[in-house]
């Protein structure tokens, strides 16, 4: 990752009902993501991409589970089985600056608790896909 000073990073997250988020997680700095994400529930096109204008979304801490907002209903895809509540896709953005001193420094970013088929991009960049549910998992930043 080229670090210069104040670059803003636009960090995009798909279908995360319910997630945790932790920068830098190996042994050193550890700095809590969890503050000033942005949310939306449905699908919008072209979220991924770094200049989205994402300032009408609702602003929200994590950890988050937009599905207990919704109706209890049989008729849900999960059933009673599965809580009753919606689903759905939803996304998550988080701006952020990479700090002057982290230059030279392994930069990852950790999720714990993640719901199933998170889809991660930074920049515009697809990072990857995680089909599992509530498993911790992270990605390399540095490049």
């Amino acid at each position: 990752m080229n670090l210069k000073r104040n670059v803003a990073i636009s960090f995009c997250l798909l279908l995360l009902p319910a997630s945790i988020c932790f920068a830098n997680s190996r042994p050193g700095r550890t700095v809590s993501f969890n503050q000033d994400w942005r949310f939306r529930l449905g699908d919008v096109a072209g979220v991924q991409d770094a200049g989205f204008d994402d300032s009408q979304w609702r602003q929200l801490d994590l950890p988050h589970d937009w599905s207990i907002e919704g109706e209890f209903s049989q008729q849900n895809p999960a059933g009673t089985g599965g809580g009753a509540l919606p689903g759905g896709l939803g996304w998550y953005r988080k701006t952020f600056t990479v700090p002057a001193t982290a230059k030279g420094k392994l930069i990852f970013v950790e999720f714990d608790g993640v719901y199933r088929n998170s889809e991660v991009w930074i920049n515009g960049h697809y990072l990857g896909k995680r089909p599992y549910g509530y498993s911790a998992f992270e990605y390399e930043l540095t490049p």
